[in-house]
């Protein structure tokens, strides 16, 4: 699974990337055989891919590689490895310890510049030897990821916080090698609601079951901007355009990132709300179809008139089979709480008199604002409240006793449709109402 966090992490990396127009590189740390898996790597492709964190170098979906300080897997280096302990032991700065390769330590005090957390300072007086190549012979984390960050040149490492204890053994690394390191950036780390880390077994973690749940990416991309960060003016919805613009290391938090499972929930319902037609089409029409409501052939034109009148009130994307599935079949069942309390004798009742009012307006007349007036004229003609047409009608045609604009929900479903509805619930309920 790709784990939240990685993107979050992946996110600051990008952002600050494109906000001061470095390169953002994409390094597959894949030296443990027993987690090296091509469907692994597949996943990470696909939650950069879907969440548009496209990546300037480093490998590519197909077997492709862009740039050239690659390898880009850890796992196609072991020459570069083996070449750098084989300085530090030439240097005496490492040596042989039973079968395994320990590099000597400094067992000086050392501070830790970050561009988050500040200067950090660590006492290294009673710091171990650090093991650099395992006894079967493959080099462990701390080696590779500096001798990877000096080969590539890179010039900034952000990550998470949890990283920054190791980060004094990086540096003493990269200073026997004689090179000048990058700049360190370490942010927080995400919380579940509780306090404790989110790990990837918990609910919420993996960025597959959001894409799964109907989820856009931009509106979960905006979400894990503010995981540690804010752009100051208390805007909560922000096209990633300002986000680049807005974003430096500075303005990143110190306190760790309580993930509100809620608050994204919100901020995806108005990125529905506000997206184009067009671009939420294609998920709507595999939701749809994963949950067999649509087949491969459908009328386009009623696909999109109904999915237009739906976004407005649905918050993700999992919600679309309860809020369309009654557009494309004539057996929906009725919710029974409803029709108890709304197919009353005077219920069906209003059903015949719209029945017999609405079959009487042109089909090429059967429009939202035409049958609001006829619903009015007839809620004054028959000394009645609105709601008492409104609500048995909304019932009959749908099932259900919520979901969009009524008069919007008739003129898209059109006059043969709604008619065929009416008739349905008035024969169903009329010889016992209410059940």
């Amino acid at each position: 699974m790709f784990h939240i966090g990685s993107a979050r992490t992946a996110l600051f990396n990008w952002l600050y990337a494109r906000h001061t127009g470095g390169t953002f590189i994409l390094r597959v740390e894949d030296t443990d055989a027993s987690r090296n898996k091509p469907e692994y790597i597949e996943v990470i492709f696909n939650g950069l891919r879907w969440l548009g964190f496209h990546w300037d170098e480093g490998p590519q979906p197909g077997g492709a590689v862009r740039g050239d300080r690659g390898p880009y897997f850890q796992s196609q280096r072991g020459a570069i490895y083996k070449r750098y302990v084989d300085q530090l032991l030439s240097e005496g700065k490492a040596y042989e310890s039973d079968g395994a390769i320990k590099f000597r330590t400094p067992k000086t005090p050392i501070v830790v510049p970050d561009l988050i957390c500040g200067d950090i300072q660590f006492d290294r007086t009673n710091e171990p030897d650090l093991v650099i190549q395992r006894k079967d012979g493959s080099p462990v984390f701390h080696l590779v990821n500096v001798v990877d960050d000096l080969e590539m040149g890179i010039t900034h490492v952000i990550r998470g916080e949890d990283h920054l204890s190791n980060t004094h053994k990086h540096l003493a690394l990269i200073e026997a090698f004689g090179a000048k390191p990058p700049r360190y950036a370490h942010i927080p780390l995400i919380l579940n609601p509780n306090g404790s880390k989110m790990s990837k077994r918990d609910v919420g973690a993996s960025i597959e079951d959001y894409e799964k749940e109907g989820y856009l990416p931009a509106a979960v991309r905006n979400y894990l901007c503010l995981l540690g960060w804010s752009p100051k003016d208390n805007r909560e919805i922000l096209p990633i355009e300002d986000v680049i613009a807005l974003f430096d290391l500075p303005q990143v938090n110190r306190a760790n990132a309580r993930f509100d499972a809620d608050k994204l929930f919100w901020i995806n319902g108005e990125y529905f709300r506000a997206a184009p037609i067009e671009s939420i089409e294609p998920l709507a029409l595999e939701i749809l179809r994963r949950h067999g409501i649509l087949g491969e052939k459908y009328d386009h034109a009623y696909f999109r008139a109904a999915l237009a009148i739906v976004k407005e009130k649905i918050k993700v994307g999992r919600e679309l089979p309860d809020w369309m599935g009654h557009f494309f079949r004539e057996d929906f069942p009725f919710d029974p709480a409803a029709a108890k309390k709304v197919f009353t004798t005077e219920g069906l009742t209003n059903l015949v008199k719209l029945h017999e009012r609405l079959s009487q307006i042109n089909p090429k007349d059967f429009n939202a604002l035409t049958l609001e007036t006829e619903f009015k004229a007839l809620a004054a003609a028959t000394g009645q409240k609105l709601g008492a047409l409104i609500h048995p009608t909304r019932l009959a045609v749908s099932g259900s006793s919520v979901g969009p604009s009524l008069y919007h929900l008739l003129e898209v479903l059109g006059r043969a449709r709604v008619l065929s509805r009416l008739e349905r619930a008035e024969k169903e309920f009329t010889a016992s109402p209410g059940t």
